[in-house]
């Protein structure tokens, strides 16, 4: 069966997450966006644990169900801890298919660090010793290096990471098959890197709040099976894993250099100029994930390998309406909207990924019509994130003259 999947999010009772990030809400959201199976994130932490557990049914294949949504059981953690003299930051995303292994792997990590401090606890734990830990405890579990590219807490980042995965996991390495490219990087740009080809390539939304589910994501067309899903992972099938949904990666927060404080956004080839140097407070740049991967890099841009899995940058569809209208996304005319729609396509991906060009024009006001079909072109302009703001997106010029469109209406 063909399903969406998106593995990577937090819980209410991670840091900075909106308290509607329970179990509920996130059924509820996956449905609209049309994910039929979501990671549950932050089982290391007890209240969530404890919700996760009067809440899912097992379904006898590593996955669970609730409200007609699969989850699977699903966590990050950060590491911090120093390794031949130096600090690094390392977050790492653990899969598991039933609570009895969770049980065993929060049993084991609450001896090494406070999992009840955050969602998304911190361990004193070299990344290779967690990972040995959790295949100790399962075999059946899956490790996976969270957002690879981000420059402070990942495993490749300018600010405290590796120039190898070997350097990272060591003997672990044969336990990692699969790695997370962060909403400032996509398949293309990791494609550049010729040591990365033998691992599969997820993309996850790392959703902090419930409308944000799904900005990106898996599809499959493979069993709704927890040691199916892994194994497609594993092999890289391209039978089975179809594509990736994506972000623009220059609407990513760390995609350029620069210093927020200062205003200065740098491309990697201006970085260069200045020497990393901020030209305005002289203190070094917040290095980017496009400087990074041009550092690490051996194949030029555009480069394909023959094993890659395909993958589509996508605009969430009430940014795309934002734009048409020339609003927030937040405001109320937006969200109105935004439901309008899917109450003719079911679904937000119906919308961005299956209606074709007529339906859009006969469904949509105009303007949203041809946002999507601009989108799908990557026919939109980008101001590249950096330094912790996210990039902008432009669909329409300022002042664009646009034939007459009807308002639509709820009714």
């Amino acid at each position: 069966m063909q399903f969406i999947a998106d593995f990577h999010i937090h819980s209410k009772y991670s840091r900075a997450t909106s308290k509607d990030m329970d179990v509920k809400n996130i059924a509820k959201w996956a449905k609209l966006k049309g994910i039929q199976l979501m990671g549950t994130g932050d089982f290391t932490h007890h209240l969530w644990l404890e919700e996760l557990k009067a809440n899912l049914e097992p379904q006898n294949n590593g996955l669970f169900i609730y409200n007609g949504i699969n989850f699977m059981l699903t966590s990050e953690l950060s590491s911090i801890y120093s390794k031949k003299g130096k600090t690094y930051r390392v977050h790492t995303m653990i899969f598991a298919p039933s609570f009895k292994v969770v049980d065993k792997i929060n049993q084991v990590l609450s001896g090494i660090g406070n999992l009840a401090s955050d969602g998304r606890p911190i361990l004193g734990l070299d990344a290779k010793e967690l990972a040995r830990i959790v295949m100790d405890i399962s075999a059946d579990c899956f490790i996976v290096p969270a957002h690879v590219w981000t420059p402070w807490f990942s495993v490749f980042g300018s600010s405290s990471g590796f120039n190898k995965i070997e350097y990272c996991f060591e003997e672990q390495t044969k336990n990692i098959h699969c790695l997370e490219t962060g909403l400032s990087s996509d398949p293309a740009m990791n494609w550049r890197w010729s040591a990365l080809d033998k691992f599969s390539l997820i993309s996850n939304s790392d959703s902090h709040s419930p409308a944000k589910i799904g900005r990106e994501a898996n599809v499959f067309d493979c069993k709704m099976d927890y040691y199916d899903i892994i194994d497609t992972l594993k092999k890289q099938d391209k039978k089975k894993f179809l594509y990736t949904i994506e972000f623009f990666p220059e609407e990513g927060k760390y995609h350029f250099d620069g210093h927020r404080n200062c205003d200065i956004r740098l491309s990697p080839q201006e970085s260069k100029k200045y020497n990393n140097i901020c030209p305005k407070c002289k203190r070094p740049l917040t290095i980017g994930v496009m400087n990074r991967v041009d550092q690490l890099s051996d194949r030029p841009e555009g480069f394909v390998p023959e094993n890659a899995i395909p993958f589509k940058n996508l605009i969430p569809l009430d940014e795309i309406i934002a734009d048409a209208k020339g609003m927030g996304k937040s405001s109320q005319a937006v969200e109105k909207e935004y439901h309008t729609i899917l109450s003719r396509f079911g679904t937000e991906f119906n919308v961005l990924l299956k209606a074709d060009d007529n339906q859009l024009k006969e469904s949509l006001s105009a303007r949203v019509a041809e946002g999507i079909m601009r989108v799908r072109k990557g026919n939109v302009k980008i101001y590249p994130g950096y330094d912790g703001e996210y990039g902008k997106i432009q669909i329409f010029d300022e002042g664009e003259n646009f034939k007459q469109e009807e308002q639509l209406s709820l009714f």
